[in-house]
Protein backbone atom coordinates (compact mmCIF):
# COMPACT_ATOMS: atom_id res chain seq x y z
CA UNK A 1 0.00 0.00 0.00
CA UNK A 2 1.59 3.57 -1.14
CA UNK A 3 1.60 6.31 1.37
CA UNK A 4 -1.28 8.21 -0.17
CA UNK A 5 -3.46 4.87 -0.03
CA UNK A 6 -2.40 5.10 4.01
CA UNK A 7 -3.58 8.53 4.53
CA UNK A 8 -6.55 7.26 2.71
CA UNK A 9 -7.46 4.84 4.91
CA UNK A 10 -6.59 6.76 8.15
CA UNK A 11 -8.93 9.49 6.22
CA UNK A 12 -11.73 6.83 5.51
CA UNK A 13 -11.49 5.57 9.06
CA UNK A 14 -11.93 8.64 11.08
CA UNK A 15 -15.08 10.22 8.64
CA UNK A 16 -16.58 6.81 9.08
CA UNK A 17 -15.49 6.11 12.94
CA UNK A 18 -16.73 9.75 13.56
CA UNK A 19 -20.30 8.80 11.74
CA UNK A 20 -21.29 7.25 14.98
CA UNK A 21 -21.40 10.21 16.81
CA UNK A 22 -23.51 12.30 14.73
CA UNK A 23 -26.18 9.60 14.40
CA UNK A 24 -25.44 9.39 18.43
CA UNK A 25 -26.60 12.78 18.73
CA UNK A 26 -29.09 13.54 15.54
CA UNK A 27 -30.96 10.28 15.52
CA UNK A 28 -32.83 10.84 18.95
CA UNK A 29 -34.07 14.42 17.43
CA UNK A 30 -35.15 12.74 13.64
CA UNK A 31 -35.65 9.68 14.41
CA UNK A 32 -33.85 6.59 12.55
CA UNK A 33 -35.31 6.64 8.94
CA UNK A 34 -36.29 10.74 8.87
CA UNK A 35 -31.97 11.34 9.67
CA UNK A 36 -31.25 8.58 7.14
CA UNK A 37 -33.38 10.61 4.25
CA UNK A 38 -31.43 13.63 5.09
CA UNK A 39 -27.73 11.99 4.98
CA UNK A 40 -28.67 10.36 1.55
CA UNK A 41 -31.27 13.65 0.39
CA UNK A 42 -27.67 15.58 1.11
CA UNK A 43 -25.53 13.31 -0.18
CA UNK A 44 -27.09 12.63 -3.21
CA UNK A 45 -26.93 16.25 -4.15
CA UNK A 46 -23.43 16.69 -3.56
CA UNK A 47 -22.43 13.76 -5.69
CA UNK A 48 -25.15 14.88 -8.37
CA UNK A 49 -21.99 16.15 -10.52
CA UNK A 50 -20.68 12.84 -10.76
CA UNK A 51 -23.46 12.01 -12.74
CA UNK A 52 -23.55 14.88 -15.37
CA UNK A 53 -21.56 13.05 -18.18
CA UNK A 54 -24.37 11.51 -20.28
CA UNK A 55 -22.85 8.00 -20.41
CA UNK A 56 -22.93 7.86 -16.52
CA UNK A 57 -26.68 8.57 -16.70
CA UNK A 58 -27.17 5.35 -19.38
CA UNK A 59 -25.40 3.28 -17.22
CA UNK A 60 -27.62 4.36 -14.32
CA UNK A 61 -30.60 3.66 -15.95
CA UNK A 62 -29.18 0.49 -17.37
CA UNK A 63 -27.87 -1.08 -13.94
CA UNK A 64 -31.45 0.44 -11.71
CA UNK A 65 -32.32 -2.71 -10.99
CA UNK A 66 -29.02 -4.10 -8.71
CA UNK A 67 -28.70 -0.33 -8.07
CA UNK A 68 -31.38 -0.41 -6.30
CA UNK A 69 -30.42 -3.84 -4.54
CA UNK A 70 -27.21 -1.98 -3.38
CA UNK A 71 -29.29 1.12 -2.30
CA UNK A 72 -31.24 -0.83 -0.43
CA UNK A 73 -28.82 -3.55 1.21
CA UNK A 74 -25.86 -0.78 1.83
CA UNK A 75 -27.40 2.04 2.40
CA UNK A 76 -31.01 2.12 3.28
CA UNK A 77 -31.37 -0.72 5.49
CA UNK A 78 -28.09 -0.45 7.27
CA UNK A 79 -28.24 3.04 7.87
CA UNK A 80 -31.84 3.40 9.35
CA UNK A 81 -30.61 0.04 11.20
CA UNK A 82 -27.17 1.58 13.01
CA UNK A 83 -29.58 5.20 13.17
CA UNK A 84 -31.88 3.09 15.53
CA UNK A 85 -29.36 1.20 17.71
CA UNK A 86 -27.46 4.45 18.68
CA UNK A 87 -30.61 5.45 20.19
CA UNK A 88 -29.48 3.32 22.65
CA UNK A 89 -26.62 1.91 22.32
CA UNK A 90 -23.22 4.16 22.67
CA UNK A 91 -21.55 4.82 19.41
CA UNK A 92 -18.32 3.13 20.40
CA UNK A 93 -20.07 0.04 21.23
CA UNK A 94 -22.57 0.16 18.02
CA UNK A 95 -18.96 1.02 16.00
CA UNK A 96 -18.12 -2.51 17.54
CA UNK A 97 -20.93 -4.33 16.33
CA UNK A 98 -20.35 -2.78 12.80
CA UNK A 99 -16.70 -4.83 12.78
CA UNK A 100 -18.61 -7.91 12.63
CA UNK A 101 -19.12 -6.87 8.55
CA UNK A 102 -16.20 -9.06 6.90
CA UNK A 103 -17.79 -12.45 9.02
CA UNK A 104 -20.99 -11.78 7.55
CA UNK A 105 -19.64 -10.85 4.04
CA UNK A 106 -17.52 -14.49 4.13
CA UNK A 107 -20.62 -16.30 5.31
CA UNK A 108 -23.10 -14.72 2.66
CA UNK A 109 -20.46 -15.51 -0.17
CA UNK A 110 -20.08 -18.59 1.24
CA UNK A 111 -24.06 -19.53 1.76
CA UNK A 112 -25.07 -17.90 -1.65
CA UNK A 113 -22.45 -16.47 -3.55
CA UNK A 114 -20.38 -20.13 -3.93
CA UNK A 115 -17.67 -18.30 -2.51
CA UNK A 116 -14.63 -21.17 -0.99
CA UNK A 117 -14.04 -20.53 2.40
CA UNK A 118 -10.48 -22.67 4.04
CA UNK A 119 -10.66 -24.03 7.26
CA UNK A 120 -9.18 -21.57 9.09
CA UNK A 121 -11.82 -18.89 7.98
CA UNK A 122 -14.46 -21.00 9.61
CA UNK A 123 -11.86 -20.65 12.45
CA UNK A 124 -11.71 -17.34 12.63
CA UNK A 125 -16.02 -17.03 11.98
CA UNK A 126 -16.04 -19.04 15.42
CA UNK A 127 -13.58 -16.84 17.15
CA UNK A 128 -15.41 -13.64 15.67
CA UNK A 129 -18.81 -14.37 16.73
CA UNK A 130 -17.61 -15.70 20.41
CA UNK A 131 -15.85 -12.03 20.36
CA UNK A 132 -19.85 -10.74 19.80
CA UNK A 133 -21.13 -12.96 21.99
CA UNK A 134 -18.59 -11.77 25.14
CA UNK A 135 -18.95 -8.32 23.61
CA UNK A 136 -22.57 -8.28 23.93
CA UNK A 137 -23.78 -11.13 25.36
CA UNK A 138 -24.48 -9.45 28.82
CA UNK A 139 -26.65 -6.37 27.35
CA UNK A 140 -29.27 -9.11 25.29
CA UNK A 141 -32.04 -7.68 27.01
CA UNK A 142 -35.19 -7.65 25.17
CA UNK A 143 -37.64 -5.89 27.96
CA UNK A 144 -38.72 -2.30 27.53
CA UNK A 145 -35.70 -0.20 28.38
CA UNK A 146 -33.28 -3.07 27.36
CA UNK A 147 -30.25 -2.50 24.59
CA UNK A 148 -31.20 -6.54 22.87
CA UNK A 149 -33.65 -5.35 20.08
CA UNK A 150 -30.75 -2.29 18.83
CA UNK A 151 -27.93 -4.81 19.71
CA UNK A 152 -30.29 -7.03 17.09
CA UNK A 153 -30.50 -3.70 14.54
CA UNK A 154 -26.79 -3.74 14.47
CA UNK A 155 -25.98 -6.82 13.63
CA UNK A 156 -28.95 -6.81 11.08
CA UNK A 157 -27.00 -3.70 9.40
CA UNK A 158 -23.71 -5.89 8.93
CA UNK A 159 -25.90 -8.39 7.51
CA UNK A 160 -26.89 -6.10 5.00
CA UNK A 161 -23.18 -5.18 4.55
CA UNK A 162 -22.25 -8.74 3.98
CA UNK A 163 -25.28 -9.15 1.29
CA UNK A 164 -24.40 -5.52 -0.49
CA UNK A 165 -20.85 -6.68 -0.19
CA UNK A 166 -20.91 -9.82 -2.34
CA UNK A 167 -23.94 -8.64 -4.63
CA UNK A 168 -21.84 -5.66 -5.74
CA UNK A 169 -18.90 -7.57 -6.69
CA UNK A 170 -20.55 -10.14 -8.59
CA UNK A 171 -23.10 -7.46 -10.49
CA UNK A 172 -21.20 -3.95 -10.49
CA UNK A 173 -17.83 -4.41 -10.26
CA UNK A 174 -17.53 -3.29 -13.46
CA UNK A 175 -19.02 -0.16 -13.62
CA UNK A 176 -17.38 3.72 -12.93
CA UNK A 177 -17.00 4.55 -9.38
CA UNK A 178 -18.87 7.52 -9.88
CA UNK A 179 -22.03 5.87 -11.33
CA UNK A 180 -22.20 3.40 -8.32
CA UNK A 181 -21.42 5.84 -5.51
CA UNK A 182 -23.76 8.94 -7.60
CA UNK A 183 -26.21 6.52 -8.62
CA UNK A 184 -26.81 4.38 -5.42
CA UNK A 185 -26.81 7.47 -3.46
CA UNK A 186 -29.66 8.87 -5.45
CA UNK A 187 -32.16 5.90 -5.73
CA UNK A 188 -31.20 5.85 -2.05
CA UNK A 189 -32.37 9.43 -1.38
CA UNK A 190 -35.57 8.60 -3.74
CA UNK A 191 -36.92 5.24 -1.86
CA UNK A 192 -36.07 7.00 1.94
CA UNK A 193 -38.45 10.05 0.41
CA UNK A 194 -41.85 8.78 1.29
CA UNK A 195 -41.20 7.25 4.60
CA UNK A 196 -38.54 10.05 5.90
CA UNK A 197 -41.33 12.74 5.28
CA UNK A 198 -44.47 10.75 6.48
CA UNK A 199 -41.80 9.66 9.69
CA UNK A 200 -40.51 13.58 10.39
CA UNK A 201 -40.90 14.34 13.90
CA UNK A 202 -43.27 16.65 15.26
CA UNK A 203 -41.24 19.34 17.00
CA UNK A 204 -38.32 20.63 14.86
CA UNK A 205 -34.69 19.81 15.46
CA UNK A 206 -32.44 21.95 17.26
CA UNK A 207 -29.62 23.39 15.62
CA UNK A 208 -26.98 21.18 16.88
CA UNK A 209 -29.27 18.04 15.65
CA UNK A 210 -29.09 19.63 12.01
CA UNK A 211 -25.90 20.60 12.20
CA UNK A 212 -24.93 16.69 12.91
CA UNK A 213 -26.88 15.24 10.47
CA UNK A 214 -25.42 18.01 7.55
CA UNK A 215 -22.17 17.01 8.77
CA UNK A 216 -23.33 12.98 8.73
CA UNK A 217 -24.18 13.91 4.78
CA UNK A 218 -21.02 15.54 3.98
CA UNK A 219 -18.33 13.83 5.66
CA UNK A 220 -19.30 10.29 6.70
CA UNK A 221 -21.39 9.82 3.23
CA UNK A 222 -20.54 11.71 0.30
CA UNK A 223 -16.78 12.17 0.91
CA UNK A 224 -16.49 8.95 2.07
CA UNK A 225 -18.09 7.34 -0.14
CA UNK A 226 -15.39 9.50 -2.94
CA UNK A 227 -12.31 7.95 -0.53
CA UNK A 228 -13.82 4.10 -0.34
CA UNK A 229 -13.95 4.13 -3.88
CA UNK A 230 -10.56 5.33 -4.68
CA UNK A 231 -9.01 3.46 -2.02
CA UNK A 232 -10.91 0.10 -3.75
CA UNK A 233 -9.55 0.89 -7.03
CA UNK A 234 -6.06 1.74 -6.08
CA UNK A 235 -5.15 -0.50 -3.28
CA UNK A 236 -7.54 -3.52 -3.70
CA UNK A 237 -10.13 -4.97 -1.79
CA UNK A 238 -8.15 -6.62 0.86
CA UNK A 239 -5.99 -3.61 1.61
CA UNK A 240 -9.65 -1.61 1.74
CA UNK A 241 -11.24 -4.04 4.36
CA UNK A 242 -8.58 -3.00 7.22
CA UNK A 243 -10.72 -0.05 7.90
CA UNK A 244 -12.40 -2.34 9.79
CA UNK A 245 -10.18 -2.45 12.40
CA UNK A 246 -9.65 1.34 12.28
CA UNK A 247 -13.19 2.57 12.47
CA UNK A 248 -14.00 0.83 15.80
CA UNK A 249 -11.00 2.63 17.35
CA UNK A 250 -11.53 6.36 15.67
CA UNK A 251 -15.48 5.71 17.41
CA UNK A 252 -14.08 5.04 20.37
CA UNK A 253 -12.01 8.01 20.26
CA UNK A 254 -14.45 10.34 19.17
CA UNK A 255 -17.10 9.06 21.43
CA UNK A 256 -14.99 9.40 24.67
CA UNK A 257 -13.57 12.90 23.65
CA UNK A 258 -16.92 14.55 22.44
CA UNK A 259 -19.58 12.22 24.31
CA UNK A 260 -17.87 11.15 27.15
CA UNK A 261 -18.31 7.60 26.38
CA UNK A 262 -16.48 4.93 28.63
CA UNK A 263 -15.76 1.53 27.84
CA UNK A 264 -15.81 -1.60 29.99
CA UNK A 265 -13.26 -4.67 30.32
CA UNK A 266 -15.67 -7.64 28.84
CA UNK A 267 -16.48 -5.10 25.84
CA UNK A 268 -12.45 -4.46 25.38
CA UNK A 269 -11.93 -8.52 25.93
CA UNK A 270 -15.10 -9.19 23.42
CA UNK A 271 -13.86 -6.47 21.45
CA UNK A 272 -9.94 -8.07 20.94
CA UNK A 273 -11.63 -11.69 20.59
CA UNK A 274 -13.81 -10.04 17.68
CA UNK A 275 -11.07 -8.97 15.72
CA UNK A 276 -8.76 -11.42 16.03
CA UNK A 277 -11.36 -13.95 14.52
CA UNK A 278 -12.18 -11.42 11.81
CA UNK A 279 -8.47 -10.84 10.93
CA UNK A 280 -8.28 -14.58 10.71
CA UNK A 281 -11.56 -14.49 8.29
CA UNK A 282 -9.74 -11.77 6.02
CA UNK A 283 -6.80 -13.91 5.67
CA UNK A 284 -5.04 -10.52 7.56
CA UNK A 285 -3.67 -13.27 9.67
CA UNK A 286 -2.74 -16.39 8.27
CA UNK A 287 -1.49 -20.13 9.37
CA UNK A 288 1.29 -22.22 7.64
CA UNK A 289 1.48 -22.17 3.50
CA UNK A 290 -0.45 -19.22 2.02
CA UNK A 291 -3.52 -20.92 -0.09
CA UNK A 292 -3.84 -20.00 -4.13
CA UNK A 293 -5.87 -16.73 -4.07
CA UNK A 294 -8.78 -18.94 -5.17
CA UNK A 295 -9.29 -20.00 -1.79
CA UNK A 296 -9.72 -16.52 -0.85
CA UNK A 297 -13.22 -15.20 0.70
CA UNK A 298 -14.48 -11.73 -0.81
CA UNK A 299 -13.82 -8.96 1.14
Amino acid sequence: MVPLDVLRLLALSTLWGVSFIFMRVAAPEFGAVSLIFIRMGVAALLLSPLLLVRRHLVLVWQYKVPLTVLSVTNHVLPFSLLAYATLSLEAGFTSLINATTPLFTALIGMMFFATAVTRQQYLGLAIAFVGVYVLSGNRLDFSVGGDGWSILAALAATLCYGVAGNFTKQRLSHLPVQVVAGGSTALSALILLIPGLLLWPDTMPSTQAWLNTLALALFSTALAFLVYFQLLSSAGATATSTVTFLVPVSALGWGYVFLGETISLPVWLGMAITLFGTAITTRLIRFGRPKPATDQAPM
